[in-house]
């Protein structure tokens, strides 16, 4: 209950301020927070993948493609946050004349983004983790990309079933 007291608390003040009601100000946080959090795990995944990938090129120049596929994996999850993030953004009609939502309504989307917001997060940071050690395979066994590719993949399944709860939550809250 402390939770729900707090957000009132803030996104008051808050509305009061830019002149939006309680519910477009929970419902842009949640926008917010699905881009950004889903964003900042695929920074960390691609870094950690990047920082292995670059040691193999070091060696082999011509892994550079192979390493580089495997790097970019963990950058989905950021790309899932930001489509879950202009999908509320279109819901609300944030570059026309915003429709008014309530604050109910304006915390269903909040708790709609959720899902993406934290599996992305932290899906992107252990894909990193996994893609760095399969760039390990193709700095051995460069014709194993295919074995190599899979294990990261398993880790994006669930940032793809994240993406599909966010987008099916969002689109069933009516505005």
């Amino acid at each position: 209950m402390e939770l729900v007291q707090l957000f009132a608390v803030l996104g008051t003040a808050a509305s009061s301020q830019v002149g939006l009601s309680l519910g477009q100000i929970y419902a842009i946080l949640g926008a917010a927070v699905a881009v950004a959090l889903a964003g900042l795990g695929s920074v960390f995944g691609v870094a950690i993948a990047g920082q292995s990938a670059s040691g193999v090129v070091t060696e082999d120049p011509d892994k550079f493609g192979q390493v580089l596929l495997l790097q970019a994996l963990p950058g989905t999850q950021g790309i899932y946050g930001l489509l879950i993030g202009f999908i509320i953004m279109n819901k609300l009609n944030i570059f026309g004349g915003m429709v008014e939502v309530s604050p109910g309504t304006g915390l269903l989307i909040f708790v709609s983004a959720l899902p993406i917001a934290i599996v992305g997060l932290i899906s992107a940071i252990y894909q990193g983790k996994v893609a760095s050690a399969a760039i390990g395979i193709i700095a051995k066994r460069p014709e194993e990309l295919g074995k190599a590719i899979t294990f990261p993949v398993v880790v994006e399944t669930y940032a793809v079933l994240a993406l599909l709860a966010s987008f099916l939550l969002v689109s069933g809250i009516p505005v």
